[in-house]
């Protein structure tokens, strides 16, 4: 009997089914551990394990076995696609994620931990994070593909479960990553680093700290240390927060790894009755996997990965049957893929993401963004102990001092806790305070002096004040000349001198986001590292402020250095643009080409372009500033 009348077992409508009802008792497990039904919480996972195994009984029973794996393929092939393409889109992006994971104190501290290897650390990977990073989408694609169209199913299965168990570990680390608790760290450090001797010095009355060995070269040190846990997995990159208006809770995540850990295994289990697609399982695999590529693009915003499904699908079985005899097999078609995703990311990397997820991408306001944040709700209240039934119980402070049921006397209730329970949480605007380019007053030059805008405010840089002088100090103090009170300032303690001009202390720093936001237009370029930035076109960028200046249009750089490196660029360049700092962190979230440029008009984000494709003001007068 060939495949095709295989495939369904020995019934295909009854194991069909089965298939659903497999997938809905899966979905009421993942619902019964979701933290919004904690209270039925039981009652929808045993309803869904009960699911479960009837229909993996039933599935067994009519040999349906091949015919779960094909839908499971179908599922998890579509969402590979998806998935890998959406970080391959954004593959920088997923690299300072990585870096996050590489951090000492972050995925490394379990291993400190389970295996008691203080020493032990992934450090080293951080240099390697893009690397890895393009690797592992372009590997998430490709097995996409090849599990869709049933290509290396032995290997494929193996990497598959292999890729899953991986992504579940860091989601299960995510969700489970505690703060508070400490562990044990070793760290090696050069005797001519500083902060060997603070170490040293610190070890002296910090019970935590411990000089393990010392010698004239270096020393060890072992400490406790608390975990740096990662808030957001960052598997959909930043996509789900640009579509859906938030990221996956790390439970979330884990529950929907686990889920793909689950399907992979019908898929591992079948692999060896699973042989490559037949051309007219090809008719019926790639309309239902483009159509479930269609579902998560949907959900993503972004038809794209439709197209690029399409073309990595179809072209996969292309080569496979018209490359001949080196490439007419499954290694052909993982080449083919693997170019073709490999010009993708390279493309994304020299210039921008494909989809701008950020709330920097072109269209977006600003000032919503800023504003866009929702305060939660929270109740207080009370945990009590049911000793009837042993459970924990919550009541509100209305409940708990109703004088009807008067809990406070009921002697089948124990106080637990006092608790402020989370009924609407909290959300962040989609750009916090951490965009926030500013100057320091010391730190003024005369390319910012010149900005009208600044000009303006130096006007009420200086206040009136008087001078005193501290008779017990012996030194010279500056007051306000509307805080000076002769009863705070006795003149057997202080005598006064004269009056002055003085710098108002509310005018320490100047922010200029107001003004970014507030302004009909203003070019700005971004730079999250100056010394590493590619400043190879740096002509047209002062040919641009020179234009831009005569058209009175504010044309700033924002960079992450500080003023010494700043001042130093802009001599070495002789290119005196006023120059703001901001968070470098917040600068990789605007940006990812250093140096890349953006035209504002009037909060709403117009244009924003790498270093790569750098326009001339008259394009911009022309298509842009209009």
């Amino acid at each position: 009997m060939s495949k095709i009348n295989t495939l369904h077992g020995q019934s295909f409508i009854f194991n069909a089914i089965f298939i659903a009802v497999n997938l809905i008792g899966l979905t009421f497990v993942t619902i019964g551990f979701h933290e919004n039904f904690i209270d039925s919480k039981w009652l929808f996972a045993g309803i869904g394990f009960a699911l479960l195994a009837i229909s993996t009984a039933g599935l067994i029973i009519l040999k349906g076995k091949l015919f779960m794996a094909m839908a499971s393929r179908l599922f998890v092939g579509g969402l590979f696609i998806v998935s890998g393409l959406i970080k391959a889109n954004d593959p920088l992006g997923f690299s300072y994620k990585l870096e996050e994971y590489f951090e000492d104190g972050a995925l490394a501290f379990r291993i400190k931990e389970w295996f008691g290897a203080p020493g032990f650390s992934l450090e080293f990977l951080i240099d390697w994070a893009l690397v890895l990073s393009v690797i592992i989408c372009i590997a998430e694609i490709v097995i996409g593909v090849l599990v869709l169209i049933g290509g290396k199913v032995k290997l494929v299965s193996w990497l598959l479960i292999l890729m899953m168990l991986f992504f579940t570990f860091l989601t299960w680390h995510t969700a489970n990553c505690d703060p508070d608790i400490k562990f044990v760290d070793r760290d090696t450090y050069s005797m001519s680093d500083p902060l060997a001797q603070i170490k040293i010095d610190e070890a002296k009355s910090n019970a935590e700290l411990k000089i393990i060995s010392k010698n004239s070269d270096e020393v060890v040190i072992e400490e406790m240390k608390q975990p740096q846990c990662v808030s957001d997995c960052g598997c959909f990159g930043d996509a789900m927060k640009g579509s859906v208006g938030r990221s996956l809770t790390p439970k979330e995540s884990l529950w929907k790894d686990i889920v793909l850990v689950y399907l992979s295994i019908w898929i591992f289990m079948a692999q060896r009755k699973i042989s490559p697609n037949t051309r007219e399982e090809n008719f019926y695999v790639i309309p239902i996997s483009l159509l479930i590529v269609t579902f998560f693009s949907f959900i993503f915003g972004w038809y794209f990965p439709v197209i690029f499904g399409l073309i990595s699908i179809v072209g996969a079985l292309w080569v496979l049957r018209a490359g001949g005899k080196i490439f007419g097999n499954y290694w052909g078609s993982t080449i083919f893929v693997s170019i073709i995703c490999l010009l993708f990311t390279t493309y994304v990397l020299m210039f921008e993401p494909l989809k701008d997820y950020r709330p920097y991408a072109v269209g977006s306001n600003l000032k919503i963004k800023m504003n866009d944040g929702k305060e939660g709700k929270y109740e207080s209240g009370f945990t009590l102990k049911n000793l009837k039934t042993g459970k924990n119980e919550f009541f509100t402070q209305a409940e708990y001092t109703d004088t009807i049921r008067k809990i406070w006397e009921d002697k089948n209730y124990k106080y637990i806790a006092t608790e402020t329970k989370e009924i609407i949480p909290t959300r962040l605007p989609s750009i916090t305070g951490q965009f926030n380019p500013l100057l320091q007053f010391s730190d003024l030059t005369e390319p910012e002096r010149n900005m009208p805008f600044i000009a303006k405010m130096l006007k009420n840089a200086t206040v009136d004040g008087v001078l005193l002088f501290d008779r017990e100090n012996e030194t010279d103090i500056e007051v306000l000349a509307n805080e000076y009170n002769l009863n705070d300032y006795d003149s057997a303690f202080f005598r006064y001198k004269e009056k002055i001009k003085m710098n108002n202390p509310d005018l320490s720093e100047i922010s200029i986001k107001d003004f970014i936001i507030d302004s009909k237009e203003i070019i700005i370029i971004f730079s999250k590292n100056l010394k590493k930035a590619n400043f190879e076109k740096i002509a047209a960028y002062k040919s641009l402020f020179k234009a831009a200046t005569k058209n009175k249009i504010p044309m700033i750089l924002i960079c992450s250095s500080n003023r010494e490196e700043i001042n130093a660029w802009r001599n070495k360049n002789n290119f005196q643009i006023p120059a703001f700092t901001n968070d470098e962190t917040e600068l990789k979230a605007i940006a990812r080409s250093n140096p890349s440029l953006m035209v504002i008009q009037k909060a709403v984000v117009k244009g924003k372009y790498p270093f790569r494709s750098l326009p001339t003001f008259d394009w911009l007068k022309k298509h842009v500033l209009k």
